[in-house]
C-alpha cells in the first residue's frame, strides 16, 4: 500500500514539475514575443510639458545595441515660435530678480540634479556611455552649476567699470542681459555641454530656447523636469528636441530672438547662423569645443557672451 502511495506521489510530482516547466516556457515565449511600449518624451515650453504640435516623433536607439529606447518629439517651427513667446514673457521678470536670488535658484537646480544622479547615469548608459563616463559627466555637471551659481552675484562687480573721461562727467559701464537667446546644443554631449552653454546665459538674466542634441536628448528632457521643480520661473528655459536642419534657420532669423549660440563645427550651419542672424542684427556666438568636460569649458567670460554693455554719463560739479 505504501509503495502504491509513493508511486502515486512521485507521479504527481513529475506532472507538477512538467506543468511548471510548460508554464515557464510559455511565459518566456510571451516575454520574447511582447513588444515593449516605448515612452514618448515631451518637450518643455513655458514651464509646461506639451507634445510637439506637429504630431511627429523619431525613434531613439541605443547606438551600441541598436535597441529602441524611446520616441522623441520632432519639433516644428510653430513649437519654436511658442517657445519664443514664453521666453519673451519670462525674461523681464527673471532679469529683474536680484543676482543673489538667481544664484539661489541655480544652486537649487544643482541640488535637484544631484538628487537624480542615478536616473541621469542610467539614461547616459542607454545612449551608449559607460557607467564610469556617465557618472563623471553628471558629477561635473553638478559642479558646473554650483560654479555659475557662485558667479551670479559677482560678475557685475568684476566686469563693470568706471571709465576715465576728459570732461566733468561721471562715466560708468554696467552689463545688461541681451534678452532672448536661442541655443543649438552640442551634438557630442548629452548633459555637460548643454549646461555649459545654457547656464551662463541664464545667470546673466537671459531667457533661453535650447535645441537638444538629436542623438543624445534623454538627459535634456530629464533636465527639464529638474528645472520645473527647482523654483526657476516657467519660460526662462525652454527645451526642444528634433532636427537641426529643420530649426536652425528659424533660430537664427526670428526677429524676437536677440542672440543665438551655436555649438558645432559644421561650416554650412555656421554660414546659415551668421547670415540669417545679420538680418535683424542678432548676436551670433559660435562654439566648436570638443571637450566640454575640460576645466576651461567653464569661465565667467561665457556669461559676457550674452550680455550688453550699457554706458552712462552723469554730470558732476553742476
Amino acid at each position: 500500500m505504501s509503495d502504491v502511495k509513493a508511486n502515486k506521489n512521485g507521479k504527481n510530482g513529475h506532472l507538477a514539475t512538467a506543468a511548471k516547466s510548460r508554464l515557464t516556457q510559455n511565459d518566456s515565449l510571451e516575454r520574447a514575443s511582447r513588444l515593449p511600449v516605448l515612452k514618448t518624451y515631451k518637450v518643455y515650453i513655458g514651464g509646461k510639458f506639451p507634445r510637439t504640435e506637429s504630431g511627429r516623433f523619431y525613434l531613439l536607439k541605443n547606438p551600441v545595441t541598436d535597441e529602441p529606447i524611446a520616441n522623441m518629439c520632432l519639433c516644428s517651427r510653430k513649437d519654436f515660435r511658442e517657445s519664443v513667446l514664453a521666453a519673451r514673457a519670462a525674461q523681464g521678470g527673471w532679469a529683474a530678480k536680484s543676482a543673489y536670488n538667481r544664484s539661489q535658484i541655480i544652486y537649487r537646480i544643482a541640488e535637484m540634479l544631484e538628487g537624480r544622479t542615478a536616473q541621469f547615469i542610467s539614461e547616459m548608459i542607454q545612449m551608449g556611455s559607460s557607467e564610469t563616463d556617465a557618472r563623471a559627466e553628471v558629477e561635473a555637471t553638478v559642479d558646473r552649476l554650483v560654479y555659475y551659481a557662485g558667479w551670479a552675484d559677482k560678475f557685475q562687480q568684476v566686469f563693470s567699470s568706471v571709465n576715465p573721461v576728459a570732461s566733468s562727467h561721471f562715466n560708468f559701464s554696467v552689463l545688461e542681459p541681451t534678452g532672448v537667446v536661442a541655443l543649438v546644443a552640442p551634438r557630442n554631449s548629452s548633459l555637460i555641454g548643454l549646461i555649459s552653454t545654457l547656464i551662463p546665459a541664464v545667470v546673466g538674466g537671459n531667457s533661453v530656447i535650447a535645441l537638444a542634441a538629436r542623438d543624445l536628448p534623454l538627459c535634456a528632457v530629464t533636465l527639464a523636469e529638474v528645472l520645473a521643480t527647482s523654483d526657476l520661473p516657467g519660460g526662462v528655459v525652454n527645451i526642444l528636441t528634433g532636427e537641426r536642419s529643420e530649426l536652425i534657420e528659424h533660430f537664427a532669423s526670428h526677429a524676437d530672438v536677440n542672440a543665438i549660440v551655436y555649438c558645432g563645427d559644421d561650416e554650412a550651419e555656421r554660414a546659415v547662423v551668421r547670415s540669417k542672424s545679420a538680418l535683424n542684427v542678432k548676436r551670433a556666438i559660435c562654439y566648436d569645443r570638443a571637450d566640454w568636460m575640460a576645466a576651461e569649458a567653464q569661465n565667467p567670460y561665457l556669461i559676457l557672451d550674452t550680455q550688453e554693455v550699457k554706458t552712462t554719463w552723469h554730470p558732476i560739479g553742476v
